[in-house]
């Protein structure tokens, strides 16, 4: 039988031979890949009885999830991402198998200061603590605070800066108020223009123009909750 040699190779024959010798390559590594994909997945697909205990155990330590209840619902991330705030975590908002881990082996934080009821703002981990006469945090919320950058309002130039030190609730507003930096629901004003009120965007790192952002599912009640002349302390 006459052998082929290689110049007599057709060149649909050679994008044969190319074409396997690729598969051989990519196949392995499609499995591969996956493999570890499922093995991910796995990992982190929570139970919805798991969903239930990671709300729960937020609710126990004073973290604001709204109704206690199996829906891993947007107030529960919120909870979820003051949580992960608070102990350092990456703020993602999603429950995985490690943050159910952390959930249970969590302890309730503690205030800066305690003897009298007061609201703590912490403008590093981007938190927000009401704390009552005991000195226990009652309530945890994320907060999202002033970002120092430069903007304009009015034609003035503001630098979007949350002050630092003691203040209290000078007045309120009930339900939404739209001002010329966007709307603010249930403000609680603390200094010239600066309030604590609810807010749509709520970005897990500081952005506002100064106010201090909280969840909207939580400015009603936490306007009722905080009278007017409560200490608010930022730090």
């Amino acid at each position: 039988m006459k052998s082929i040699t290689r110049h007599q190779v057709t060149k649909p024959t050679r994008w044969l031979v190319l074409f396997a010798a690729l598969l051989v390559l990519f196949v392995p590594a499609v499995a591969f890949s996956s493999v570890a994909t499922a093995r991910r997945i796995s990992a982190q697909r929570i139970t919805a009885q798991e969903r239930l205990e990671a709300k729960q155990r937020l609710s126990a330590l004073g973290y604001w999830t709204g109704s206690v209840d199996g829906i891993f619902d947007s107030a529960t991330s919120h909870a979820l991402v003051a949580f992960q705030k608070v102990e350092h975590r990456k703020r993602t908002g999603k429950l995985t198998s490690e943050e159910l881990k952390a959930l249970r082996m969590a302890v309730r934080p503690l205030p800066r200061y305690s003897g009298y009821s007061h609201i703590e703002i912490d403008l590093e981990r981007q938190i927000l603590f009401v704390v009552d006469d005991s000195g226990t945090v009652t309530h945890i919320l994320p907060v999202c605070t002033g970002n120092e950058e430069f903007y304009v309002d009015h034609g003035q130039v503001h630098r979007a800066h949350t002050p630092r030190g003691q203040f209290k609730v000078l007045r309120k507003i009930r339900g939404m108020r739209i001002s010329s930096l966007g709307l603010l629901y249930y403000p609680n004003y603390l200094y010239e223009g600066i309030a604590i009120h609810g807010s749509w965007a709520m970005p897990v790192y500081a952005d506002s123009h100064g106010c201090i952002r909280i969840p909207m599912f939580a400015a009603k009640e936490f306007s009722e909750l905080v009278p007017l002349g409560t200490e608010v302390t930022v730090y």
